[in-house]
């Protein structure tokens, strides 16, 4: 009777949590399952299609493209990203740097920023005709005339890239500098009596011993970089062709066109994406542990 008791009061507890989430989360999840084997325009009642949403999506060269996209920028931000943030996070681990506990907030502080006024901060700096950035350049008498950045395929993926690099590297650079404080001392001394130098050190000893946090850093950015939508949405003077993500396309379908139902095939095909990247991350933590 007393374990019985203990039971209720137990499911008492943690109840709340799983009908909030059966409600706002596990139902929504279902539903647009639902919806995504219909054509539903948001008033009408959903009509069954069967799999015609998913047939389309094959050949859908706009959805190939919002990949393309995603991919384009998720590289342009993660290699600079990844590259600073490891940078940094040695150099700010150093006893000797003085001040190093400023550094450390004035480079995380652009997280605390919302991407929205990121977007916005980025699309006004290179902005073709009052963009600070082109002023900058004329001023230096680098370039002859105003130079349309947002038109240029490359150009305008790599911005926004670089506005999410700036976002991102401080978090990353506090993940990273986690691993290192992580690392005992007791080994540099050995290897400095060694006679090891900085170089076999940082290459020898420092990365090989972060590398579960580098692969964690690596396979998180994977998984946000393809869910970019609220830096690249605010970048309303680029051709939305040019920088639209999967994300952004799955928006537009759903609560522009009012295709719900394809909208709905669109999430689980980046839900599909999504989760072969997780499980590639799956495996490449399984097999780092086994190592």
């Amino acid at each position: 009777m007393y374990n019985k008791k203990r039971a209720l009061y137990g499911i008492s507890f943690i109840a709340p949590f799983f009908i909030v989430f059966a409600v706002f989360n596990l139902y929504p999840i279902l539903y647009s399952l639902y919806l995504s084997f219909t054509d539903w325009d948001g008033m009408n009642l959903p009509s069954f299609i069967g799999l015609r949403n998913y047939s389309r999506l094959i050949t859908d060269t706009y959805f190939y493209t919002s990949i393309f996209n995603t991919l384009f920028i998720w590289i342009c931000s993660i290699i600079p990203q990844i590259s600073l943030a490891l940078f940094l996070a040695i150099i700010l681990n150093q006893k000797a740097i003085k001040g190093r506990d400023f550094f450390r907030a004035l480079y995380f502080f652009p997280n605390i920023v919302t991407p929205v006024t990121i977007g916005v901060i980025f699309s006004l700096l290179f902005d073709w005709q009052t963009g600070t950035v082109n002023k900058m350049l004329l001023a230096l008498g680098i370039i002859d005339g105003n130079i349309n950045w947002m038109y240029s395929p490359f150009f305008s993926r790599l911005i926004i890239g670089l506005a999410i690099c700036w976002q991102w590297f401080g978090y990353n650079m506090l993940m990273f500098m986690a691993g290192l404080q992580s690392i005992s001392q007791e080994i540099y001394e050995a290897a400095y009596i060694d006679g090891a130098n900085q170089r076999q050190i940082a290459f020898k000893i420092t990365l090989p011993l972060i590398k579960p946090v580098i692969i964690f850093v690596l396979i998180t950015s994977i998984i946000g970089g393809l869910q970019i939508f609220d830096v690249p949405a605010m970048f309303r003077n680029a051709p939305q062709d040019l920088i639209r993500t999967m994300v952004m396309y799955l928006y537009e379908t759903g609560f522009t066109r009012y295709h719900f139902g394809y909208a709905s095939a669109i999430a689980y095909a980046i839900f599909i994406i999504i989760a072969v990247f997780s499980l590639i991350s799956l495996k490449i933590t399984n097999a780092n542990k086994e190592s």
